[in-house]
């Protein structure tokens, strides 16, 4: 019998709904697998046990009296450590704010507690989410829950880790990078990186950046779809956020995708890709051609992606960190507001000429394609030590962020994105696949990438480990 605590979450919807159990009961599950792997894998780093129970209790009397408190009710769910939630420490994962507890909630979260989700606490991140591997200053690295000498990537790894090992089955990650995509194929599970504007923000110094991204992560595809009914809609204090509700992605997902029209790119246009992982994600376009769909390999050239990326992010680095006091940050942080510092207009001009002319190329491709398929990353998960990827089959990497140019060129595209899991190299280590469709599509993407879960049965492998 599958522990309570390895149901998917519309699994344990459907016993709470039923009375065969109670939030209490989910949340004690939780709490005390928290208590039994947290200690090795260093994912939930506040834990806000009895605020949980309360709060389970709370929707537990007012199911007595009839009362639903939403699509999440009774769910377990821990926000990523860069998520400012009211009353609860949020560290970003900096010492500069490693006592900061926030006096209001983001968007996100005043939804999905309005939806009846119980916080069980905080996820691990670099320090403000610089870098696909999970460490810092503050709480330490988290561990791989399927090998905990390995990364859990990053910048959502805590959040990624706290799925896989059964400590809650939904989280928030944020993704500008592969920050969601990226901690979700090193961990065998989902992430979704949403079109910008689906889940607003309420920025008040970077209100207009459409790199960076919230969306949901679980275990399932069917369970990140449900968090993203709940946390995407519009909202006034988003510039750019998409008039239409969440309930859209609320509906149930179909295996069926026959006649999709698949173009599978196995390096993104000539990027290195590790052997094992090549392997691995090189089984995905037979997948879904096995389920009907008409799978074309394809030739792209993204290359205008990295300076476009490079260009955006630094100055985003210079306009958020610039003015906190540089020799307290890390080193990551640090060399990124040091390269924003150099951006001039002349350099903002070149990289939205790129961006935009990437766009309308990508525009007319997706005419031709539904989705694309891709790897996540070009690596299978990597040493915990080890503080970034050096070098991908053969080719040395210029710096901490190249390794993740499978990824990073995506988010250029203004596309939503999501990592399913694919496989597992010899060594058991997990490899997701990266689904992409034109901006504004997602439903396309999760629905693709249900067909895939439901065919592989990848995501249902656990990591071996118990704790303690």
């Amino acid at each position: 019998m599958t522990e309570l605590f390895y149901l998917s979450a519309t699994e344990m919807l459907a016993l709470l709904r039923a009375k065969e159990i109670s939030a209490v009961e989910l949340a004690e599950a939780h709490l005390r697998r928290i208590d039994e792997v947290n200690g090795e894998v260093n994912a939930i780093v506040t834990l806000v046990a009895d605020q949980a129970l309360e709060q389970a209790r709370a929707l537990d009397d007012g199911l007595a009296r009839g009362h639903w408190q939403g699509p999440l009710h009774g769910l377990p769910i821990a926000y990523k450590d860069l998520t400012d939630t009211a009353g609860i420490r949020t560290t970003y994962g900096s010492p500069l704010f490693a006592g900061n507890v926030p006096g209001q909630d983001e968007p996100l979260v005043r939804r999905a507690r309005a939806a009846g989700a119980v916080t069980v606490g905080k996820t691990n991140t670099p320090e403000f989410g610089t870098g696909s591997h999970t460490v810092n200053e503050v709480f330490g690295a988290t561990r791989n829950p399927y090998d905990l000498t390995r990364s859990a990537g990053g910048s959502s790894g805590g959040a990624a880790a706290a799925l896989a090992s059964g400590m809650v089955p939904l989280a928030d990650g944020s993704d500008m990078g592969g920050s969601l995509r990226n901690p979700a194929s090193f961990c065998n599970v989902v992430g979704l990186r949403p079109t910008p504007g689906r889940v607003p923000d309420d920025s008040a110094t970077a209100a207009w950046y459409t790199l960076s991204v919230a969306g949901p992560m679980a275990r399932t595809v069917s369970d990140a779809a449900l968090l993203m009914s709940v946390i995407a809609g519009f909202a006034p204090t988003s510039p750019f956020a998409i008039r239409e509700d969440g309930s859209i992605f609320a509906g149930p997902l179909e295996p069926d995708v026959a006649g999709l029209r698949v173009a599978w790119s196995p390096d993104l246009g000539g990027l290195p890709v590790d052997p094992e992982t090549a392997e691995v994600t090189a089984r995905a376009p037979g997948v879904l051609a096995g389920l009907g769909a008409k799978v074309e390999r394809v030739d792209l050239d993204l290359s205008d992606a990295e300076d476009a990326f490079r260009i955006y992010r630094a100055w985003y680095y210079a306009a958020t960190f610039g003015d906190l006091p540089q020799e307290r940050l890390g080193a990551n942080v640090a060399w990124n507001v040091e390269q924003g510092r150099k951006v001039t207009g002349a350099d903002l001009a070149r990289a939205e000429r790129l961006r935009s002319g990437l766009f309308q190329r990508m525009n007319a491709f997706f005419d031709d394609h539904d989705v694309l398929l891709a790897p996540v990353s070009q690596v299978p998960p990597f040493p915990v030590e080890q503080p970034y990827v050096t070098e991908v089959a053969g080719v040395a990497m210029p710096d901490y962020l190249a390794w993740m140019r499978s990824a990073y060129w995506i988010s250029v595209l203004h596309a939503p994105a999501a990592s399913v899991p694919c496989g597992f190299t010899p060594g058991g280590l997990p490899v997701g696949v990266q689904i992409v469709a034109r901006p504004w599509a997602d439903r396309t993407v999760l629905k693709t990438a249900y067909a895939f879960e439901q065919a592989t049965g990848e995501g249902a492998v656990r990591p071996a480990f118990r704790g303690r």
